[in-house]
């Protein structure tokens, strides 16, 4: 069945870069099945070749592999390896930037109102520094192809595509070789607001030129943090958003900084040696809240965490310590929302939502979140 083509009107946007469509109903065995197709936009009329999934699955995957009824928002794609059997990176190369950013907001609002049953707008907002959606990416990891060239992954797959020039690659980004660049103990220095940070050359750090001032200031807006207060901040990294929550606070405040890799810890204390009045803190974000007494002492709860989320233990085990504000920094919508509902459940409202475009071309987006007590 996997390589079969049909042709498919398509419909919204699902989370993770497809469109939502179903097979005619005149297919043998196949006929009605769901499949979520790559390369394709709302409304169009496409002829869909089928790259996973068998016959009784739920869905089926696919890719528009020629459109017969072009939307409005379809443009040429800037990358010549975009487009079907292609490189896997970008999933939006053949839509206009500005829609591609409606997109988003679409399935961030889907994401909230299905898993948190709250319907609440979101604008996808442009973050400086990227060149029309391209040359934004400051870290880039490439592997070997056989002929000793530098490619990237095809969607869901091991093949590698060459690639001479990744569009989305910022000027001087940072190079890796997967299994070959060895890192070691190399230190990166980077800079915001006039502050260098050190982080490890193979750590955590945001890859969009302009996302760590972007959420930085949604962060500390959103968190309105005033001198004397205590705050927590949750999977801190090297220290970035608790450095300027430490000048927020002030000598009279306290920041406790939570991180469980030991490296970003290690650099987070020289980051904020100039801050007595932070405690930076190794540990599971999960072991660590347990230890802490739920006694109103913590005033803000800012929080980042990986892909996957909070999750309930970590989301009970912030609200136990009843702050008057929690901020949730998220990279995956869907993630996102089931924290909201885990919050909503102990009495803390989304009160406002800021959505990011860290990721141009691709399926990803940031959301900012702020939650109060009710």
């Amino acid at each position: 069945m996997v390589g079969e083509s049909y042709d498919v009107e398509v419909g919204r946007v699902a989370h993770g870069g497809h469109f939502v469509a179903r097979l005619p109903e005149d297919a043998p065995e196949v006929g009605g099945t769901v499949v979520f197709v790559r390369h394709a936009l709302p409304g169009e009329l496409v002829t869909v070749r089928l790259t996973e999934g068998e016959v009784g699955d739920r869905f089926l995957r696919g890719d528009a592999v020629e459109v017969h009824r072009a939307s409005v928002d379809r443009v040429a794609p800037p990358c010549s390896y975009a487009g079907p059997g292609l490189c896997g990176g970008c999933d939006f190369q053949h839509v206009e930037l500005s829609a591609q950013r409606r997109l988003k907001e679409e399935v961030v609002r889907e994401q909230l109102a299905r898993l948190a049953g709250l319907d609440l707008p979101v604008e996808v907002e442009a973050v400086p520094g990227d060149d029309r959606g391209l040359r934004w990416r400051t870290r880039m990891r490439f592997h070997r192809t056989s002929s000793g060239g530098l490619g990237l992954r095809e969607h869901r797959s091991r093949s590698i595509v060459e690639v001479d020039d990744c569009l989305i690659q910022a000027p001087g980004a940072r190079v890796a070789i997967e299994g070959e660049t060895a890192t070691g103990d190399e230190v990166v220095v980077e800079t915001v607001r006039d502050r260098a940070f050190e982080v490890a050359a193979d750590g955590f750090w945001q890859v969009h030129l302009g996302a760590p001032e972007a959420l930085l200031s949604a962060v500390l807006d959103a968190a309105g943090v005033r001198p004397g207060d205590r705050v927590l901040d949750l999977y801190s990294g090297v220290g970035l958003f608790t450095a300027f929550l430490a000048e927020a606070v002030g000598v009279t405040g306290h920041v406790t900084a939570v991180e469980g890799d030991r490296g970003a810890t290690e650099h987070a204390g020289a980051n904020l040696a100039a801050y007595p009045w932070v405690e930076p803190v190794r540990g599971s974000v999960d072991r660590v809240l347990e230890s802490m007494t739920g006694d109103g002492a913590w005033d803000v709860v800012v929080l980042d965490p990986p892909r996957e989320g909070a999750r309930r233990p970590v989301v009970e085990g912030i609200v136990r310590l009843e702050p008057r504000t929690v901020v949730h920094v998220a990279c995956d919508p869907s993630s996102f929302a089931r924290d909201v509902a885990l919050f909503a459940e102990h009495g803390y409202r989304l009160s406002a939502a800021r959505a990011f475009d860290l990721f141009p071309m691709t399926q990803h987006v940031e959301v900012v979140g702020t939650f109060s007590a009710r």
